[in-house]
């Protein structure tokens, strides 16, 4: 019976893949370039989101460092895209320093050497700070990522300092993004239905007993961490390629919040969450945009307050918090018997 029903999951999630990969398909065809634009920002942040949600809805590390591993995945994937050529007219302040002035790579080596790169640093940071725990490790991971933003504005024979890189390719397209979303889900999936992400759920409910059992809870803790700062060094990839422009500024502590704002909405602990709250809110933080612009209503006129779609969905949050702190899902999953079980209940009900 178990196999029957791998079975028919296999062959529905091929059929559910393909229905997806003949929209997108219609979509780069027939939809504008702000829409493909927001098509590409959801795929982006719900790897961003999976990331978290490993770290802090599975694992329970209030980690809130995701903009540091974001901008390590970023700066990485510019460098090694950029031609040599690129990057000795880009880099005005002084000259780029070698190697990574000479240094250069496809577009698939860049992302995959940008998650690399964060994961190592989610590793040589974890080793220190997650022996805090609670409130102490958001604020070590806080101070992380702000410390990485500082470096890269003062380290401009890298980075290119304030300025930035400009006229970063654009290969970050529909395919690449949604690509690398399957990816994570795929890996966020098998890791947190086995034996390990059982491990994992058993330190985030009970440290204490988790270690009474022999886990070696900071090994797993830090395992976790490393895979889920190599997902955001990879969304941070793509995000850079796909907007074209880094600075320093992007990678402020908002961008965290943004990323946590999808965890928390979705559901901490559910990977169906993240991926519902990530197009849900990608949508809503562009259409909201327009409570920034002026209004007229008839004889009335409203001028735009700049960031008041931020006020807004920090209300959200804090009305998610306060009435429904499980989110969207939950810890719950949709799973193809609960669909399934939907359409049957509606049938048996006709």
């Amino acid at each position: 019976m178990m196999e029957v029903g791998k079975r028919r999951d296999y062959i529905l999630n091929t059929i559910a893949l393909g229905c997806l990969a003949l929209f997108l398909y219609w979509a780069e065809g027939n939809l504008d370039g702000y829409k493909i634009q927001i098509l590409n920002l959801i795929a982006v942040n719900i790897i961003l989101a999976l990331s978290l949600n490993l770290i802090y809805g599975f694992t329970g590390l209030f980690s809130l460092g995701h903009a540091g591993f974001m901008a390590i995945g970023a700066y990485t994937c510019a460098l090694l895209i950029l031609s040599p050529a690129q990057k000795e007219m880009m880099f005005i302040l002084e000259p780029a320093m070698w190697p990574f002035s000479v240094m250069h790579a496809p577009f698939l080596v860049a992302v995959f050497a940008g998650g690399l790169m964060a994961a190592l640093f989610g590793l040589l940071i974890g080793l220190p700070v997650l022996r805090l725990g609670g409130d102490y490790l958001g604020i070590a991971t806080l101070g992380f990522a702000e410390i990485i933003r500082v470096l890269a504005n003062n380290l401009p024979r890298v980075t290119n300092g304030a300025l930035g890189f400009k006229g970063i390719p654009g290969y970050a397209n529909i395919w690449w993004n949604y690509g690398w979303c399957f990816v994570t889900l795929y890996v966020i999936v098998r890791l947190v239905n086995s034996n390990f992400g059982n491990a994992l759920k058993a330190i985030r409910d009970d440290e204490i007993a988790a270690k009474a059992m022999g886990i070696n809870t900071f090994k797993y803790k830090l395992i976790s961490f490393s895979i889920g700062s190599f997902f955001a060094g990879v969304g941070g990839a793509l995000l850079a390629s796909l907007l074209t422009t880094i600075d320093p500024k992007m990678f402020l502590f908002i961008l965290t919040f943004n990323v946590l704002m999808i965890v928390v909405a979705g559901g901490l602990g559910s990977i169906s969450g993240s991926v519902i709250a990530g197009i849900i809110i990608t949508v809503l933080l562009e259409w909201l945009r327009f409570v920034e612009n002026p209004i007229t209503i008839g004889s009335f006129y409203i001028p735009g307050i700049p960031g008041m779609r931020m006020v807004v969905f920090s209300l959200t949050l804090l009305f998610i918090i306060l009435f429904r702190r499980q989110g969207i899902m939950g810890m719950r999953e949709i799973t193809w018997d609960t669909i399934l079980g939907v359409f049957r209940k509606r049938g048996g009900g006709a």
